[in-house]
């Protein structure tokens, strides 16, 4: 597989895991945690320290709302539990 396929095809699959858990406002961080491993949290952090390692400006908090498609303040507030 060409390495640009790759990249395609996997940040597809990346932008349909935000889709899913952006569904899935109803599983909290924590329950994805405990679960998992992993939760929007850290998905934010590897984005943000995946684009600095690649030159971008990108802050967690601007990751975040990448991530949960609000300001993460406004998530907790209408869908933390």
């Amino acid at each position: 597989m060409k390495t640009e396929t790759r990249t395609e095809i996997e940040a597809a699959v990346f932008r349909k895991l935000l889709s899913h858990l952006d569904s899935r406002k109803d599983v909290q961080n924590l329950e994805l945690m405990n679960l998992s491993g992993f939760c929007r949290n850290c998905l934010a952090k590897w984005y943000s320290a995946e684009a600095v390692e690649r030159g971008e400006e990108v802050t967690v908090d601007s990751a975040k709302e990448i991530v949960y498609g609000m300001t993460y303040g406004d998530w907790k507030e209408n869908f933390q539990k």
